[in-house]
């Protein structure tokens, strides 16, 4: 790859159906893994999004000093935000007892105003502008409040509205297929069915991941955490590797 067409690409990868796949493969195993450490390792929501939170900033920091996309740097950090959004959520949510509803409700509001500061600071909320530190920046806090914002959204309409994990996964799984339509049949802004959809992966992915592993008198399969995430791990990394990403474009 020669110099030009380096400084035509970003960080991020290229946003097609494998990433969508993947994406939703690391919510679901963000959700097992945090589960893993706070309560099957008892350790607790505290401690485990301390714990998680490092890992989060250190794959951050690693993001945004690295040349270019480094596709398992990329999703390394992405399950990081992962985990810390579903210890933080969860203690947010029962630990501090503002509950899920509350919960939610919160993190909502601090994703708008992360939107809100980023596009009035940068001009614009597009992936393809990613191409500096300050605009990376806004772009992972972005994410880690969605990851956070979907544990306890999920949790929401499974517990709390009584629709139970399947029938969760089936509402999000449906807007999803909807957002799917309108980029194919309308002129909806590009941007922000993006984020729109990228939001809705989280939910997905925590009931998906609380079908998994919670109790079969909850409505789940009673499978191990640590299992159920290694093999999520297992499938992301084969989807990685078998099946190579391309940098997105940077907008000009």
């Amino acid at each position: 790859m020669n110099p030009e067409q380096k400084n035509t690409l970003s960080k991020v990868p290229e946003i097609t159906l494998l990433f969508w796949v993947i994406k939703i493969a690391a919510t679901t195993l963000g959700e097992t893994a945090g589960d893993a450490v706070s309560m099957s390792l008892n350790l607790g929501y505290l401690i485990s999004t301390i714990i998680f939170a490092a890992i989060f900033v250190v794959a951050v920091v690693a993001q945004i000093k690295a040349k270019k996309f480094l596709p398992t740097l990329y999703w390394v950090t992405i399950v990081a935000t992962t985990t810390v959004g579903t210890t933080l959520a969860d203690f947010a949510d029962r630990s501090l007892h503002i509950g899920y509803t509350g919960g939610a409700s919160l993190l909502l509001g601090l994703l708008l105003l992360s939107l809100f500061i980023w596009h009035r600071t940068m001009g614009t909320v597009s992936v393809e502008s990613i191409s500096n530190p300050k605009t990376e920046m806004f772009y992972w806090v972005t994410i880690m409040f969605s990851q956070t914002l979907g544990t306890a959204l999920g949790d929401w309409t499974a517990d709390t509205q009584s629709l139970g994990y399947l029938g969760s996964a089936a509402i999000f799984g449906g807007l999803l297929a909807l957002l799917g339509v309108a980029y194919f049949t309308t002129k909806i802004s590009r941007v922000f069915l993006f984020w729109a959809a990228f939001i809705l992966t989280r939910p997905l992915g925590a009931v998906l991941g609380d079908f998994l592993d919670k109790p079969h008198d909850h409505g789940g399969l009673a499978l191990s955490r640590f299992a159920a995430s290694a093999v999520l791990l297992v499938f992301m990394a084969a989807c990685i590797y078998l099946f190579p990403q391309r940098a997105a474009k940077k907008a000009h």
